[in-house]
């Protein structure tokens, strides 16, 4: 059974993509914690980022070049922001496809959860 990530990327499922090239797409979340709340995702499926193998590497650095560009694009590279990547279910892992959460917008405490 394919997770909702994948039928985002499919366009099986609606969503507001701010994002999208051949490896990722970058959406906003349904339950934004701070004003500024994008996932970014890679389109293969890969379920957590221990799952992560040596020939998808490059999809880290390009994951992080588009964190880059929509902390930009988003005016909060310059105030701050936070990337976290949920890792199993105490983690707080809800949807098993890997994915990086970008929060910015609002001061954020430490420690988080």
């Amino acid at each position: 059974m394919e997770c909702i990530f994948c039928k985002i990327i499919k366009k099986e499922i609606p969503s507001n993509i701010v994002y999208e090239d051949d490896n990722i797409i970058a959406f906003k979340d349904i339950n934004p914690q701070a004003p500024v709340h994008l996932l970014v995702v890679p389109k293969k499926h890969i379920p957590n980022l221990l799952e992560i193998e040596e020939k998808d590497s490059f999809l880290i650095l390009e994951i992080t070049r588009v964190i880059k560009e929509l902390a930009k694009t988003y005016n909060i590279d310059d105030r701050g922001f936070r990337v976290v990547i949920n890792t199993g279910d105490e983690g707080g892992q809800t949807v098993h496809h890997l994915h990086f959460h970008l929060l910015g917008g609002r001061f954020m405490t430490w420690p988080p959860g």
